[in-house]
């Protein structure tokens, strides 16, 4: 049974990003709003361990934090009467008057779309959305992405300083703005979803990050209801993530696609990502996103690897190039063309990418898997060699030894 601290820690964490997005609505200051916040989380672990959680702990948070900010600026206030404090204050204090009742999804729309603004670098955008809007600690989020906690927060108070500097508006984007900023938004969700999913080193999947990266897209679809793509990537997410206990054995390492026990996928899951989808679809033509998410509900949909309709997902896979035209997409193509025509088609469809592909190691060892069925062993061990020179995480490095092991073994 969870203690009260981890109980009032898990409903902060819940809450941190809907409770911040009120409070900088009316400061526009990231560390004063946080400070305020941090300073209630302090008198909630004191006070609701004695009187329990309140009947509504975000209400109960954000007046305990306004509460902290108009203490601090009226602290100010007695050093420096700088205008655009006062002016803080001053609508802090009305709020607190008058029960402030601006929708708090209006709030959290102009937070999100302050920390993925396009000013700020890709790096800072992720970092900013895991830190405000998650309510990740800087530690977590450095050891999320292998770097030093200094690093973190280094990247953290530049991006607030570039906030302010540029002046960066907290608010919406004009609806002449919105749908050219919402793939901005989306990308970081994505970004964050796939680190957890598939971890660049480290263990294979970091499940935090996952959870983090769907709640978030949950709350973009709720405030975004008109932008369906962030329906496609929520049903995307669903069901890459159905899959997760199934990919990996019990000793952690790699299990492919082809080889994993479908009864351990989450069923339930599943259907609530392919009933986005349908919804999605039928409301026009799919963008990047919901094409994705259409290529994993063709797999969801088999019974078994061998009942995969392969040629529907090289359809798909023809509509998407289209849409987003990267190499990587491209080598996704490809395997989808080895499985639907054999090996052969599907190094010929690889070969061209090589060049954009040299460092990424999911490219070698696609080569490497189709040479190793072909029978070529000695490219196919040069190509898992090339694989396991790229960075990669314990259990793909693993699986990969494990391939290479067994071509030299064969040729003992």
């Amino acid at each position: 049974m969870a203690t009260v601290a981890e109980t009032v820690a898990r409903t902060f964490r819940e809450h941190h990003g809907w409770v911040l997005a009120r409070l900088v609505r009316r400061v526009h200051d990231l560390d004063l709003a946080e400070d305020a916040l941090g300073q209630a989380l302090e008198a909630a672990l004191t006070q609701w361990p004695r009187a329990g959680i309140p009947d509504e702990p975000r209400a109960w948070l954000v007046r305990a934090a306004r509460n902290r900010a108009i203490d601090e600026l009226r602290r100010r206030r007695v050093a420096d009467d700088k205008s655009e404090q006062l002016a803080w204050l001053d609508s802090l204090t009305r709020d607190a008057a008058n029960n402030d009742d601006t929708p708090i999804r209006d709030d959290m729309l102009r937070l999100v779309f302050t920390c993925c603004h396009p000013a700020l670098s890709p790096e800072a955008r992720v970092a900013l959305t895991l830190r405000e809007i998650a309510g990740l600690e800087t530690g977590e989020i450095a050891r999320a992405f292998l770097v030093p906690a200094t690093t973190m927060a280094q990247r953290l108070v530049r991006a607030k300083a570039k906030i302010r500097k540029a002046r960066v508006p907290y608010r919406v984007p004009d609806e002449s703005e919105l749908d050219g900023r919402v793939p901005g938004v989306l990308s970081v969700v994505y970004l964050i979803f796939n680190e957890g999913y598939l971890a660049t080193t480290g263990p294979l999947v970091r499940t935090g990050l996952c959870r983090v990266a769907i709640g978030l897209c949950r709350d973009l679809c709720e405030l975004l209801p008109a932008q369906r793509e962030a329906r496609g990537l929520l049903s995307l997410m669903l069901l890459h993530d159905s899959r997760r206990e199934a990919r990996a054995a019990a000793d952690g390492s790699l299990v492919l696609l082809q080889d994993q026990d479908r009864s351990l996928w989450r069923a339930e899951q599943m259907d609530e990502g392919r009933a986005l989808l349908r919804a999605t679809l039928r409301e026009g033509l799919p963008g990047p996103l919901t094409l994705q998410a259409a290529i994993a509900a063709v797999h969801a949909d088999a019974a078994s690897a061998q009942d995969t309709d392969w040629a529907q997902i090289v359809g798909l896979y023809d509509r998407l190039v289209v849409l987003t035209p990267t190499a990587v997409v491209a080598l996704n193509r490809a395997v989808a063309v080895a499985m639907h025509e054999g090996e052969q088609r599907g190094l010929a469809e690889m070969e061209p990418l090589g060049d954009a592909l040299r460092d990424y190691g999911l490219y070698h060892a696609a080569r490497a898997d189709l040479l190793r069925r072909l029978g070529s062993a000695a490219d196919a061990r040069d190509a898992y060699r090339r694989a396991l020179a790229c960075p990669c995480n314990e259990a793909e490095r693993s699986f990969l030894e494990a391939r290479l092991a067994a071509l030299d073994a064969a040729e003992a």
